[in-house]
């Protein structure tokens, strides 16, 4: 398999999970949301630790770590570490706050907010109508604005974090899971700090959500637990998708995530479409679908074209 194949495959099977994840967190409701992300981005090292000591990588994982390392490592990982811990909470605080249908926005925003990045710090061309999908994706936001009397900015954000999160993963040299786990090592120290002070002395607990989860129950701890496994998979394979596809197809493939968060959000979890959301919601997928097509052509071409050039080459070496 090639490594393009690889990394579709990744991709897709990562933005279907995060599609789903809503149904994983709406069943944790009940703990502070700080609590969760400090049980996501614990159990996820102990996940990726695990993993890189069966591998036998300890003494890289221990590098990276180490500011000798460089832009290749400490000082790419850390800020990257900083991003997707903004990206892990507001989904979580989306969730918590009836507001699924944002991050679903949140999602569909950033195929283009990520092209724009692909273009300006990548140099990867738009062609044609990209151009207009990208006027279409900004028209929507302004749309929502004047709807809904404020701009979007938990939408904005996510998106934002992740497009920022991704930008700086595309240009490690170091595989998925060891930059995943020197990430998670990164963080984890304060996640236990605070998941020790939530157990102790109930910090971020309130009336409605009581602090100190873990040990309650057998279905909160087993839940609490698995949220590593819930976050750490599809980081690995997004990380190796980020390898592997240009900028412009990691940003086209999220809108499979967005699309299952939208259907969850409106079929599940019973929220609603408002007027404003209605306009900028065709709006954004009028713009995907000319991005997609647009795309699509682009990358046929470019095959073609391959072939072309591999048969005279061929013919050449005959003659």
């Amino acid at each position: 398999m090639t490594d393009r194949k690889t990394g579709l495959l990744a991709l897709f099977a990562a933005y279907t999970l995060w599609g789903i994840s809503a149904l994983y967190y709406r069943e944790v409701n009940h703990v502070p949301g700080l609590e969760v992300l400090a049980h996501r981005t614990f159990w996820s090292f102990v996940l990726f630790g695990a993993v890189v000591v069966l591998q036998g990588r300890t003494r890289e994982l221990l590098f990276l770590l180490h500011p000798k390392s460089g832009t290749q490592g400490f000082y790419r990982i850390a800020p990257a570490a900083f991003f997707v811990s903004i990206n892990w909470f507001l989904f979580i605080y989306s969730i918590q706050s009836d507001q699924t249908l944002e991050a679903s926005l949140a999602y569909y925003i950033f195929p283009l907010m990520a092209a724009g990045v692909g273009v300006v710090a990548f140099g990867e061309r738009l062609q044609g109508l990209q151009y207009v999908s990208m006027l279409l994706g900004l028209a929507a936001v302004v749309v929502l604005t004047i709807g809904l009397g404020a701009a979007p900015w938990l939408a904005l954000t996510m998106s934002g974090s992740f497009v920022i999160y991704g930008s700086i993963k595309k240009g490690l040299a170091v595989g998925a899971v060891i930059s995943m786990a020197a990430e998670a090592a990164l963080l984890a120290p304060f996640a236990l700090i605070y998941l020790v002070g939530a157990e102790i002395w109930g910090w971020g607990g309130t009336e409605m959500q009581a602090a100190g989860a873990f040990g309650t129950t057998a279905h909160d701890t087993v839940l609490l637990i698995l949220a590593g496994v819930v976050t750490g998979v599809p980081l690995i394979w997004f990380s190796m998708a980020s390898r592997r596809v240009p900028m412009i197809v990691l940003g086209l493939g999220n809108y499979h995530n967005s699309t299952l968060q939208m259907i969850i959000a409106v079929w599940v979890f019973g929220q609603v479409i408002t007027p404003s959301h209605m306009i900028a919601l065709p709006m954004i997928w009028i713009g995907l679908a000319l991005f997609t097509w647009t795309a699509w052509r682009k990358d046929r071409q470019a095959r073609s074209d391959k072939r072309s050039a591999v048969s005279s080459s061929t013919e050449e070496t005959v003659l």
